[in-house]
């Protein structure tokens, strides 16, 4: 094989169904544990530790686990913000204000979410964030991030460049997902930093 024709690199359908699949097979006690590793590691970044208001979401099934870095952000006294899907796919934003404020919606055929149930903030409440939590399905070395495919955190994205924002961009993924290479785009925005249960690896 010559140089100019490099190994074929997964496409970003197969790269997630890979990972959906490896997610699939972790158990309850898997999740739970990987999930108070992240909270530790992501409350003791500096960026999140100086935080007055996170944009985050709520983790759904064996996805890496949210909810005990909300509670422990709630508890500092952090304004958290969640994510309401909306029928163009872009995001309105709630306040979290505790796991039993929170509602379970399933929009048409696709996964249940865990939204707020409280009053609409608007999509670009996102813009008074300090960190955005961005779900992810895989990182690679230059911060591309992979994700879940329905475009919705492209557009919040765009919104915060638009209005000249500039919070840290987080992932949360398991260690298996940091990987060597995720097929990007030309306009795709790197994330600052991957947290995983064994670490924190910064990008930029």
């Amino acid at each position: 094989m010559s140089h100019d024709d490099p190994t074929p690199r997964p496409d970003k359908r197969t790269l997630r169904r890979d990972i959906l699949t490896a997610r699939n097979e972790l158990t309850a006690a898997d999740v739970r544990e990987a999930a108070e590793a992240l909270a530790a590691r992501a409350l003791a970044m500096p960026e999140v530790a100086r935080a007055h208001a996170v944009a985050a979401y709520v983790s759904v099934g064996a996805e890496p686990g949210t909810l005990a870095l909300l509670d422990a952000l709630r508890a500092r006294g952090v304004r958290v913000l969640l994510p309401v899907l909306l029928p163009d796919n872009d995001l309105d934003w709630g306040e979290y204000a505790g796991e039993s404020s929170l509602t379970r919606v399933r929009h048409g055929g696709r996964m249940e979410l865990c939204e707020p149930a409280g009053e609409r903030l608007g999509p670009d409440a996102v813009t008074e964030a300090d960190v955005v939590l961005l779900p992810g399905v895989a990182v690679d070395g230059r911060g591309t991030r992979l994700g879940r495919g329905g475009g919705s955190y492209d557009r919040v994205l765009a919104r915060l460049e638009r209005a000249g924002a500039r919070p840290a961009l987080l992932v949360l993924l398991y260690d298996a997902e940091v990987v060597e290479r995720v097929p990007g785009e030309p306009h795709d925005l790197p994330v600052d930093a991957v947290v995983t249960p064994s670490g924190v690896r910064r990008f930029r």
